[in-house]
């Protein structure tokens, strides 16, 4: 098989899929490394294809496999990572989805990254990669001050998410 089309069978996967598409499940289907799966990926992004990578795997952006809220607000917090769970599932336990992360790194600039969190599940899988590949959060390289980016179905469902985290001492107001 030719790269143009392994990586035409690349789009094709991640659009037809209805949950985030992993690089080594790509390898696998594909007789090729995870390596050349990420690889493939950079060119493909690079070409102008909207894939974004989430702690799940890759997925096709666009207006039809965005999830729809009701209402999107942003909230800032700071914590060290001992408190990270503790902000993950008050979120998701209170009805919201953390859409993203962000921090302003003074080198950088803005720094961002897909997270879709909606459920002490998806909040246990993330610390569980976390872990195992020995990463520490994106709030370490700025002393723990971060966004998320927070979808739920109203506003008075997100200023509860902000009440709880502010008691928590975790949101900045």
């Amino acid at each position: 098989m030719s790269k143009p089309e392994r990586r035409n069978q690349i789009i094709d996967a991640i659009k037809d899929s209805t949950s985030p598409v992993s690089a080594s499940i790509l390898a696998a289907q594909l007789n090729v490394s995870r390596q050349i799966i990420v690889g493939d990926i950079a060119l493909l992004r690079a070409s102008g294809h909207n894939i974004s990578a989430t702690p799940k795997g890759y997925v096709f952006e666009n207006d039809e496999n965005q999830p729809a809220f009701g209402y999107t607000g942003i909230i800032a917090c700071k914590h060290d990572e001992k408190k990270l769970i503790e902000e993950l599932y008050a979120i998701v336990d209170l009805g919201g989805t953390i859409i993203d992360v962000t921090i302003e790194h003074s080198t950088y600039g803005q720094i961002s990254g897909r997270l879709d969190i909606s459920s002490r599940r998806d909040v246990d899988e993330f610390i569980n990669k976390l872990k195992l590949s020995q990463s520490k959060p994106l709030s370490d390289l700025t002393d723990g001050i971060h966004l998320h980016r927070i979808g739920c179905r109203d506003e008075c469902t997100f200023d509860l998410i902000v009440k709880d985290l502010v008691e928590r001492e975790i949101a900045l107001t």
